[in-house]
């Protein structure tokens, strides 16, 4: 859904309601001091009026000194207590927005998460949600103070006409209203593309740097370099323009808060007002556009602000495939069962009426040609993703009635790709049950056979592992996720190519782990290897999304 910039911030804005007690401290603190401000600039038009004997408040010259002073130890007092309100709310709401993304990223995986790009959500929950840091500390309080002080200087002003308060009134809507919304809507577009264009050069960073190796095998460097350069200077012009405008807008400001000074002073002529009057509410509009200014001047800035909103938003109101089931039947594992299941990827159908039936104490193989819907069947078991049509069950109950974490308790599920975290290999496996015994995690591995090859290491379970698993060959790191599933020690075990990346020793060692665990569990293991069919005892074989 495209949302305005307006709404956009009012999306923001629902976000401060547990802070709402400080950010009125902050628009108070804030409009006090300027008005502080104000009357120091004020005050001096007074000291001019005082010395030709012409006074307007007469206060006299030793008054007035004291006053200014008095105004501007006010000013930094109530200054210093602004921004530091302003940026306690800041930070504390990107702490909250944080905790709140990792949480909806959570729910949306892995469904809603494996066709983006993860550069893009690495640029989005770091360098966007920074960004809000500028509309949280230096948008929002601004905005209420520079309503509050123009309220209070038409007010003023009006007292010595009320022609003069109402026009006042105009040019602050002026400068801090129609001025800003003109410039910021030239800018909007170029800042959302900029933040989306950032977020796809990241991705194609990381996508460069796992694929180093290729890419030099291949002598693909100089085209790899030249996409780079490419993407970068685009989003450089982008800056450029974003830039030129801003110098645009700050000159059209300085224009028009010139050109509406001399308006009031045209306006004091036009209505033969004194000279007290002419001078002090000359003094008084020219120097309370500072509030409404800096509204002005947030335009080219909050291209960028919203733009990085609108993604956090679209983020944290994105909903999941599957939404988790906190309360809901938790039976004792008895078997598994799919009946006519249709599911597809948008409009590319991949499982057509398909039915199948898993008892407890099978080892099941299934099989069938790359994209046939092998691997997608194995998460629907899982419920990362709900079928179309058809039923899906375990232990007779349908998985759409099962509590999400006692699913996923019964289910030990190992993915093609085993992806490995920054850490210790005991880390690793432990992944799958924190609380699990040093015995407990060796056997584990010893099924797996993996556990030799630690042994071996100089620092054996405590071996660091490189990012992504780098530092492990693909036959080890699919070990660690055998392990980790064997760990877990689920009723339900769902392999995805157990055994693709190993060499027969292992693989037979797996797959007679694997045969003894059957004994109480189901498994079901997809898997193109006749080695590993010839262990099972029921054979099913996907041929174009149908069963056969």
């Amino acid at each position: 859904m495209k949302r305005s910039g307006f709404g956009v911030m009012i999306g923001l804005l629902g976000l401060v309601k547990p802070l709402a007690h400080i950010m009125f401290l902050c628009v108070t603190f804030g409009a006090i001091g300027f008005l502080c401000a104000i009357a120091i600039t004020v005050l001096g038009g007074e000291l001019i009026l005082t010395t030709l004997g012409e006074s307007y408040f007469q206060l006299g010259f030793k008054s007035i000194c004291g006053i200014v002073l008095a105004c501007a130890l006010l000013r930094g007092v109530f200054r210093y207590a602004e921004q530091t309100c302003g940026h306690y709310i800041a930070f504390k709401l990107l702490a909250v927005i944080r905790d709140k993304l990792f949480a909806v990223l959570r729910k949306l995986a892995p469904a809603k998460l494996e066709t983006r790009s993860r550069g893009d959500l690495v640029t989005l929950i770091t360098s966007d949600i920074e960004l809000l840091e500028v509309f949280y500390a230096h948008t929002i309080a601004p905005v209420c103070i520079a309503i509050v002080v123009s309220l209070i200087m038409s007010a003023v002003i009006g007292t010595f006409h009320v022609g003069l308060g109402i026009f006042a009134l105009v040019a602050y809507g002026v400068i801090g209203y129609i001025l800003p919304v003109c410039l910021w809507q030239k800018d909007n577009k170029d800042g959302l593309d900029i933040r989306n264009k950032l977020g796809n050069l990241n991705g194609f960073f990381l996508e460069s740097l796992r694929g180093m190796e290729e890419t030099l095998q291949y002598n693909g460097t100089e085209k790899r370099l030249d996409e780079v350069n490419e993407k970068t200077e685009e989003i450089n012009g982008l800056q450029h323009k974003i830039k030129k405008q801003e110098g645009w807008n700050f000159g059209m400001s300085g224009f028009f808060v010139s050109a509406l000074t001399l308006c009031m002073v045209g306006l004091n002529i036009y209505l033969k007002s004194d000279f007290q009057t002419t001078l002090l509410t000359t003094l008084m509009l020219s120097s309370s556009f500072g509030p409404v200014l800096a509204l002005s001047n947030l335009s080219t800035t909050l291209t960028s602000t919203i733009a990085s909103g609108e993604r956090v938003l679209d983020l944290l109101e994105e909903q999941p495939q599957t939404s988790e089931i906190y309360e809901g039947k938790t039976p004792e594992f008895t078997g598994a069962k799919v009946e006519n299941i249709d599911f597809s990827y948008g409009k590319e159908q991949i499982l057509l009426d398909v039915s199948m039936e898993l008892k407890k104490g099978q080892m099941v193989s299934l099989t069938g040609a790359s994209g046939s819907g092998k691997s997608t069947l194995l998460k629907l078991f899982m419920r990362f993703w709900s079928a179309e049509s058809g039923v899906v069950s375990v232990s007779g109950e349908n998985i759409d009635e099962i509590q999400t974490k006692h699913l996923r308790d019964m289910e030990g599920y190992m993915t093609q790709d085993t992806d490995l975290f920054q850490g210790t290999l005991r880390e690793n496996i432990l992944l799958a049950k924190e609380d699990a015994t040093e015995e407990e995690m060796v056997v584990a591995a010893q099924k797996a056979s993996i556990h030799d090859f630690i042994t071996i290491l100089p620092d054996g379970y405590d071996t660091k592992v490189a990012e992504l698993g780098e530092s492990l060959s693909g036959g080890e790191r699919q070990r660690i996720g055998l392990a980790r599933a064997f760990l877990q020690d689920g009723d339900f075990i769902l392999l995805d190519e157990p055994t693709a990346n190993l060499d027969s020793l292992n693989e037979g060692m797996i797959l007679k782990s694997l045969h003894e665990a059957k004994k109480d569990k189901t498994i079901l293991m997809v898997s193109h290897k006749a080695s590993t069919i010839g262990v099972a005892d029921v054979n099913y074989h996907l041929d174009g999304g149908r069963m056969s």
